[in-house]
């Protein structure tokens, strides 16, 4: 093995080290620091999946008191939260959420584009004037990380 390939090796294996030491960093929040995650929704057929994947990590951490999350929800998801629509399923979901803390949002552009307020969504969501892009990123500035199943 010449120098070169003995510094490319050095090189790779710090830059692994280093990328794994932020990784176990991002998903471990310290004594009294909460993990805080932004679930972004726009998919009408992955409604149930991903308040499955929101319950499964309010688990995973050992309650609702060890995590702080919020879900944003645009597009053709919202219809699955109009109080009209809403199936059983969802309705006990979004009030488990909301009873655990976890922010419930709808873009306020969707609302418009589908002719709702809150009134006509599941009780515990918010509207987002501003638009859920915006919320999305203003929860990214502010440390949570992004998922969207």
């Amino acid at each position: 093995m010449n120098r070169r390939n003995i510094l490319w090796s050095a090189v790779s294996a710090l830059g692994a080290a280093f990328g794994a030491s932020r990784a176990q960093a991002a998903t471990e929040a310290g004594p009294g620091n909460k993990l805080k995650v932004v679930y972004h929704l726009s998919d009408a057929e992955k409604v149930n999946f991903v308040l499955g994947n929101i319950q499964n990590h309010i688990d995973g951490v050992g309650g609702p008191e060890h995590v702080t999350i919020a879900l944003v929800i645009h597009g053709p998801a919202l219809k699955a939260f109009h109080s009209a629509q809403a199936n059983p399923d969802i309705s006990r979901r979004v009030s488990d959420f909301s009873k655990d803390g976890v922010e419930l949002a709808a873009c306020g552009n969707t609302m418009k584009a589908q002719n709702v307020t809150l009134a006509d969504l599941l009780p515990g969501f918010v509207n987002l004037e501003k638009g859920g892009v915006v919320r999305i990123a203003e929860l990214q500035s502010q440390g949570y990380l992004y998922l969207r199943p």
